[in-house]
């Protein structure tokens, strides 16, 4: 199983960006997919989840701003980046909570994509 990211880059402050990441291989069933970001000397933390039911979680720092969304069709899951902050500016990684076919069984694990940089500058 792999993510794959894209859609970052860099934007004024006040711009906006949308990050897309897609779940291929042998993937069965993805149960939540998430966006986290790490900035320069800062842990890393959770930006917004949702659930293959769609439920959401956000952080409070992009509520209002942000608005995840998944395609359970595509195994792809979105994330709409409105009024884009200096603060924003960081590394965002995608993670999956799935389970994949491997021979008769269905093992469920955690998978993390590579990162897409998002840089918020004017």
């Amino acid at each position: 199983v792999q993510l794959v990211e894209s859609g970052g880059g860099l934007v004024q402050p006040g711009g906006s960006l949308r990050l897309s990441c897609s779940a291929s291989g042998s993937v069965f069933k993805v149960h939540t997919m998430g966006w986290y970001r790490q900035a320069p000397g800062k842990d890393r933390e959770l930006v917004a989840a949702i659930t293959s039911e769609t439920n959401t979680n956000y952080a409070d720092s992009v509520k209002g701003r942000f608005t995840i969304s998944i395609d359970n069709a595509k195994n792809t899951v979105y994330l709409q980046m409105n009024s884009l902050k200096p603060e924003d500016t960081a590394v965002y990684y995608c993670n999956a909570d799935l389970s994949r076919v491997a021979s008769v069984y269905r093992l469920r694990d955690i998978y993390w994509g590579q990162g897409t940089q998002v840089t918020v500058s004017s």
